[in-house]
């Protein structure tokens, strides 16, 4: 069973991010609204994947980013960034500090979902 975190301020958005992962069998979802709340999560462990916003009211998602690849515990953990800022400057930055990936909302399910299953080594969903 692989978790996912899942941070975004916007409710809408994170539960449009759990319906295009239900397609997947042996993955749980956990949701936070905040860096600080997705901070928590990462540094209690066993979170597999996390899925980004940038734009958050109480910590730039690119700070947590900054702060998830400084430490030991939580380096290895997959991060896809899922943003509205479409420029590639801030791609390259994001890349740059760590993301493994980026994507722009809207973002299709199929892609989001593909994406996921390429980091996590899933399989094919049924």
């Amino acid at each position: 069973m692989k978790t996912i975190l899942i941070v975004d301020d916007s409710q809408t958005m994170r539960r449009m991010v759990k319906i295009s992962l239900q397609v997947f069998k042996d993955i749980e979802l956990k949701e936070a609204s905040n860096g600080l709340e997705a901070l928590e999560f990462i540094a209690l462990g066993n979170i597999d994947l996390v899925i980004l916003d940038l734009n958050m009211p109480d910590m730039h998602g690119k700070e947590v980013l900054e702060f998830v690849r400084k430490h030991f515990f939580s380096l290895n953990i997959p991060i896809i960034v899922l943003t509205t800022r479409g420029d590639e400057e801030c791609r390259q930055t994001i890349l740059k500090a760590g993301a493994s990936s980026y994507l722009t909302k809207p973002c299709p399910p199929e892609v989001l979902a593909r994406t996921v299953q390429k980091l996590l080594y899933l399989p094919n969903p049924g």
